[in-house]
């Protein structure tokens, strides 16, 4: 049996009486690729807050390499990266100080020579001097990415990793993103909007609404299940049919 990445248990999280996460529960396996998809305000990106410690449950217990986070940190923290979209590195540092920082403060002996060989993988060379404030929306994603893989991650959390990003940048990064992890037997949660990228990359859904879980399984279950040709028609059909309720 696959080696636990990641378990959340009965996860719920309340904002003066408003419920953001409502007892979700699920499991992420050593290798998979698990999209947690849902409309705008579904509650994907506090849940990712939960994991990444940023957030405390109200109620719900979170696993990470089948240990507890508050225990664990150090150890958790060292196998576990974050990229995203609205989180950006400082401004004013260029992408050649940030990847640098970053691989000081994991204690990687061959810091500058990781970085460096980042810098290049994702694209970043000619913008090495510059300051990260003045990149492109694109740029800065890109440098999110590629901090993300300073410390070789066995769980990586992407928050729509490829909002920024233009078509053909998005399929490159995606194909990147998949090679890298799938070379560690790593495990990633994904959030987007992009059906056609989340029925290409995922191992199975979450299709999350009003915090809550309301269907899962692998793309091809899905559009069985609901007799659509496309994920996109799916999650159209499930965001319409749970709106009138």
């Amino acid at each position: 049996m696959a080696e636990s990445m990641l378990r959340v248990e009965n996860l719920t999280k309340k904002y003066n009486g408003f419920t953001a996460v409502d007892h979700v529960s699920f499991e992420i396996k050593k290798g998979e690729v698990v999209g947690l998809v849902g409309p705008n305000g579904a509650g994907k990106t506090t849940i990712i807050h939960i994991l990444l410690s940023l957030l405390n449950p109200d109620e719900g217990q979170v696993k990470i390499f089948g240990k507890n986070f508050a225990k664990n940190e150090d150890e958790i923290l060292s196998k576990l990266n974050f990229a995203g979209p609205y989180s950006s590195l400082p401004y004013n540092l260029t992408p050649e100080e940030n990847l640098l920082i970053f691989s000081l403060l994991y204690g990687f002996k061959d810091a500058k020579a990781r970085s460096e060989a980042l810098l290049e993988e994702f694209q970043l060379t000619k913008f090495r001097k510059r300051k990260s404030g003045s990149l492109s929306s694109g740029e800065q994603m890109r440098l999110s990415l590629a901090k993300a893989f300073l410390n070789n991650p066995k769980l990586l959390l992407l928050d729509e990793p490829t909002a920024f990003l233009d078509p053909s940048a998005a399929k490159e990064m995606r194909e990147r993103i998949c090679q890298k992890m799938k070379e560690t037997n790593g495990a990633i949660l994904w959030t987007s909007h992009n059906m056609k990228e989340i029925e290409k990359i995922c191992d199975r859904i979450l299709f999350l609404f009003k915090g809550k879980i309301i269907t899962q399984g692998t793309p091809r279950e899905l559009m069985e299940k609901f007799n659509k040709p496309d994920l996109e028609e799916v999650f159209i059909h499930l965001a319409g049919q749970n709106n009138k309720i």
